[in-house]
């Protein structure tokens, strides 16, 4: 053993300051009034929404404020839900691999109000080119994410159910806003034709997610809670499952934990058990907490599990194809047998190769009195576009294949 002597100076005491979370007043926001101004003089504005508008409890206001001064609303992956995804007033998911026709709403309004999200970078990619025609408002019941990552013209430090009370008081009733709005109706036709869902890809034979995804949200009536794991099948179930309601949609923001949908998803089966519940997750996903469906046995909690199983895991493979031109390594997946692991297990389960036996095996494990699962075999090769690649900004998405 060689043992080593040195010697190093003691370090001066600091004290780090970060700042935190300090809970603003409940009440009026007297900032409401500058922002009403905004919006009394803004053509084209937008808000993006995010999750603090259901922690705060405010989606029902959310939508009084948005038909009071008829402005669309899109949202963050965790503010699925804000609003209903057929109301005439909701653009959609924005960001990283959200709707390009939302996406350019982002960059052609001229008035943006983010309210309980946080502008992170699967928002804003590139944030020197994000929203450059328009005045940037920062609601966050958090001071510390004010103008942390993109330029604010105003923040507004309050909860959000606080701030969009202060606004409706504020605000006149206001004419449609047909321009603007037509813009978004014709870039959505666009936006919705050339993903693979709008392409139909499915009819030629070829299993996609976006089509199993969309089917579960059809079986079920869009009411189920969905719990999306992390990689490409978050992005499929966030652009494809169709939401209507508030809090019917879980997922790791931040972190992106893999292995979160089946662990998660038991737990909002217990707390909500009035409604169905599935946890979609890629294979990649799946085999970081498949022991899990032993607990799922013992407890008999109904969960439906939807595999998308491409035997890759997807999004590395996707990005290595892209931005390192089909230099793969370590996307390919070995795994086992996932009927006969749940035979094992004592859970019911089926496999969907072609589009056309996807409604069946949806319908057959819908009809499971515990926990059951699907195991569908897509195509291997399918990719979740549009993508911002890095160092990019929204203006730079790439939309499919060929580009």
């Amino acid at each position: 053993m060689l043992q080593l002597e040195t010697s190093v100076p003691y370090p001066e005491p600091y004290q780090l300051r970060l700042p935190g979370l300090l809970r603003p007043v409940r009440g009026d926001v007297p900032e409401a009034d500058e922002l009403a101004e905004m919006i009394a003089t803004a053509e084209r504005p937008l808000i993006l929404s995010g999750h603090g508008v259901q922690i705060a409890g405010a989606v029902d206001l959310l939508l009084q404020v948005a038909e009071r001064s008829q402005i669309p609303v899109a949202h963050t992956l965790l503010g699925i839900g804000n609003m209903d995804e057929t109301h005439r007033l909701s653009a959609g998911y924005a960001g990283m691999h959200g709707w390009m026709h939302v996406n350019k709403m982002i960059q052609q309004c001229d008035l943006l109000i983010g309210i309980g999200c946080r502008y992170d970078d699967r928002i804003t990619g590139k944030t020197s080119t994000f929203a450059p025609n328009a005045r940037i408002v920062h609601v966050d019941v958090d001071r510390s994410e004010i103008g942390k990552n993109v330029r604010t013209d105003l923040g507004i430090v309050a909860d959000a159910g606080d701030l969009l009370s202060a606004l409706l008081r504020r605000l006149p009733q206001s004419e449609p806003r047909t321009e603007w709005m037509d813009q978004l109706a014709a870039w959505r036709e666009v936006s919705e034709a050339r993903s693979w869902h709008g392409s139909g890809a499915w009819r030629e034979g070829r299993l996609s997610a976006d089509y199993v995804v969309d089917q579960i949200g059809e079986a079920t009536d869009h009411q189920a809670t969905l719990v999306s794991d992390v990689g490409q099948n978050q992005m499929w179930a966030a652009r494809y499952f169709g939401f209507r309601h508030p809090y019917r949609h879980l997922s790791s923001g931040g972190l992106g934990t893999m292995g979160y949908a089946v662990p998660a998803a038991m737990g909002a089966a217990l707390g909500a058990p009035e409604r169905e519940t599935w946890a979609i997750c890629g294979d990649g996903g799946f085999q970081m907490t498949m022991q899990e469906l032993a607990t799922l046995v013992q407890d008999q909690i109904p969960v439906r599990i939807a595999v998308l199983n491409n035997h890759r895991l997807g999004m590395i493979r996707q990005w290595q194809e892209i931005i390192y031109d089909e230099n793969y390594h370590s996307a390919e997946l070995l795994g086992p047998d996932l009927l006969r692991l749940c035979e094992a297990y004592g859970i019911p389960a089926w496999r969907a190769t072609r589009p056309d036996e996807v409604a069946k095996v949806i319908a057959e494990a819908r009809k499971a009195p515990g926990p059951a699962l699907i195991d569908f075999h897509l195509d291997e090769a399918q990719n979740v576009y549009p993508m911002m690649l890095p160092g990019k900004g929204l203006s730079d998405m790439v939309e499919g294949a060929s580009e």
